[in-house]
C-alpha cells in the first residue's frame, strides 16, 4: 500500500518533466553519440495541411521509437511529422535517447523489455506505450506498476489515451456484407454431414485456455475442428496451408463460411480485446459463438448478433442452446438481422467507426501507427509549450499537469482456466505452468523497473537485484 501511494504521488514528477526543460541542444543531456543538428536539419520536409508550425527541423523536439522493429516510416531512419498542430522529428536512432531534444520515447508493447528499458528515466522526457496485441505478449503492462511507467497509451481499451478498441473492424459495411453462403444453402451442407460448430486454431497453448472449455463442449455437440488444436478433421488439399486462416482468402472465406456457427474464442481474455475471431464470421453471416473481451456486448450490433458463451452455466447448456438454433430457422436468421442497417442499433459502435480519426485499409486516414505518433508529438508541443511560459511567468502561467497511465488502460485479469476450477486442474498441466507464472513474474518485472527508475539506475541488468530485493522485503514484512 505504501509503494502505490508512493507512484501515485511522486511518479508522476519523474515521468513527466518538471525540472528545467527546454529544446535546446546544451546541457547534460547530450551525450557525445547523439545526433547532430546538421544530420536532423537534413531530413526531408513536408508541411502538411492545416500545420503553421514554422520551425526548422534542428528546432522541433523529437521523438523516438524506441523498438528497433518497428518505425512507420520509410527509407530511413528519421522522418519529420507534420502533424493537426504541430511538428515533430521522429527516429529509430537510439543514439538520441540522452539528447535534450527528445521529447518522448514510444514504445511498441509486444518488444518492451524491463531489462532492455532506456535507463536512467530523464526527467525531462514521457513514456509513450503503442500496444494493440493480445494481453498475452506482454502481461507486465497489465499490472498498476507497469502501465504507470506510461505517460500515453494507444491500446485496445477504450480508455486509453488514443484507443484502438475497433481496430479490426475495416468499417460498417465489413458487417453490412452479404451472407458468403446463404442459410439455405447452410442446412444443405448440414444434411450432407457437415457439423453445425467450427473451430479453427493453430495456436494452443494461449492464456485464455480455450481449448479446455472447447473440449468439453465436444462432449455434448459435434464440433468441426481444423488446424493443429484439437483437430478431428482434416482440410481439403488445397487449404492445407493454414496460413490462409490470417488473411481473407477467397476460397478458405467460401470454406469456412458453410458453417453456421463459429466458435470465437480469443487468445487472451480483456475488456475490449476483440479481435478477427469476433468480426470475421459476422463479416461472412455466420453467428459467432465468442469469449473473449467481457464487455464485447458493449460494441456489438444489436443485443442479438453474437452468443456470448459466459451468459452459459456450462457448455453442456450452451451445447443445447446451439442445438435448438441449428433447427429454427427464423431464430437462427435473427442473429443476422444486422446485415440490415436499420437493424444495427449500437451508437457506440456507429459513433466509435465514425470518430476515429485513423483507417483500416482506408487510405483517406492515417493508419493507427502514424496517428498516435502524430498525437504524442502534439501533445508533447503542448506540454513543451506550457513548460516554457511557466518558466517565463511562473506567477502567471502554471506547469503543466503530470499525466500518468492507469490500469484501466490494460489491465488484463489473471488467466484463468477456460472450464472448471484452477484446483481441478493436474499441477503438472502445461497451460497451469505456463501462464498464472508468467502473470506473477510480469509483476516481479514491472515491480522491479519501477524501483530502477525511482533510484535513478542507468544500467538495466541490474532488475534482477532489485526484483530480489523487493521479494526480500515482502517477506520480512510478511
Amino acid at each position: 500500500m505504501v509503494l502505490c501511494l508512493w507512484l501515485i504521488v511522486v511518479a508522476p514528477v519523474c515521468c513527466w518533466g518538471q525540472g528545467p526543460v527546454d529544446t535546446g541542444d546544451s546541457g547534460v543531456f547530450q551525450p557525445q553519440s547523439a545526433l547532430s543538428d546538421m544530420e536532423f536539419a537534413s531530413v526531408s520536409t513536408y508541411r502538411g495541411p492545416g500545420n503553421t508550425d514554422p520551425r526548422p527541423n534542428n528546432k522541433l523536439p523529437i521523438l523516438l521509437w524506441w523498438s528497433s522493429n518497428l518505425f512507420p516510416h520509410f527509407p530511413g531512419d528519421t522522418e519529420r511529422v507534420d502533424c493537426a498542430h504541430s511538428s515533430c522529428l521522429v527516429t529509430s536512432n537510439r543514439k538520441v535517447q540522452l539528447y535534450r531534444r527528445t521529447a518522448s520515447i514510444i514504445f511498441y508493447g509486444t518488444d518492451f523489455r524491463a531489462y532492455e528499458a532506456p535507463l536512467p528515466r530523464l526527467a525531462h522526457q514521457t513514456w509513450a506505450l503503442f500496444h494493440e496485441e493480445s494481453p498475452m505478449n506482454n502481461y507486465l503492462l497489465s499490472h498498476g506498476v507497469g502501465i504507470r511507467l506510461f505517460n500515453y497509451t494507444a491500446t485496445f481499451r477504450r480508455e486509453s489515451d488514443y484507443p484502438l478498441t475497433l481496430q479490426w473492424l475495416p468499417s460498417l459495411d465489413y458487417l453490412l456484407n452479404a451472407p458468403a453462403v446463404p442459410l439455405q444453402e447452410k442446412n444443405r451442407w448440414r444434411r450432407a454431414g457437415l457439423a453445425p460448430v467450427l473451430y479453427m486454431q493453430s495456436h494452443c497453448d494461449v492464456p485464455s485456455d480455450r481449448d479446455r472449455y472447447v473440449q468439453e463442449l465436444m462432449k455434448y455437440i459435434e464440433i468441426d475442428s481444423y488446424g493443429k488444436c484439437l483437430n478431428n478433421k482434416p482440410l481439403p488439399d488445397y487449404l492445407e496451408d493454414t496460413s490462409t486462416a490470417t488473411g481473407e482468402d477467397r476460397r478458405f472465406m467460401s470454406f469456412v463460411g458453410r458453417y453456421k456457427f463459429h466458435l470465437a474464442l480469443e487468445n487472451g481474455l480483456c475488456p475490449d480485446y476483440m479481435t478477427e475471431k469476433l468480426w470475421r464470421p459476422m463479416h461472412q453471416g455466420c453467428v459467432p459463438i465468442y469469449r473473449g473481451s467481457s464487455s464485447v456486448a458493449d460494441w456489438l450490433p444489436n443485443n442479438h448478433s453474437a452468443i456470448l458463451i459466459d451468459d452459459f452455466p456450462s457448455p453442456r447448456d450452451l451445447a443445447e442452446f446451439i442445438k435448438a438454433l441449428d433447427q429454427d430457422d427464423a431464430e437462427y436468421s435473427r442473429y443476422l438481422e444486422y446485415k440490415t442497417p436499420s437493424k444495427i442499433t449500437n451508437l457506440r459502435l456507429l459513433e466509435g467507426l465514425e470518430s476515429r480519426e485513423w483507417g483500416v485499409n482506408d487510405m483517406s486516414k492515417p493508419n493507427y501507427l502514424n496517428g498516435f505518433e502524430c498525437f504524442v508529438c502534439d501533445r508533447e508541443n503542448e506540454r513543451l509549450a506550457a513548460v516554457k511560459a511557466h518558466r517565463k511567468n511562473p506567477q502567471q502561467n502554471l506547469p503543466p499537469q503530470p499525466k500518468m497511465a492507469n490500469s484501466s488502460h490494460m489491465g488484463c485479469p489473471l488467466p484463468s482456466p477456460g472450464y472448471g476450477p484452477v484446483e481441478s486442474i493436474d499441477p503438472n498441466d502445461g497451460w497451469l505452468q505456463m501462464w498464472p507464472q508468467d502473470y506473477w513474474q510480469s509483476l516481479d518485472q514491472a515491480e522491479g523497473l519501477e524501483s530502477l527508475v525511482r533510484h535513478n539506475v542507468s544500467d538495466p541488468s541490474l532488475l534482477w537485484q532489485h526484483i530480489q530485493s523487493i521479494a526480500v522485503r515482502r517477506a520480512r514484512s510478511r
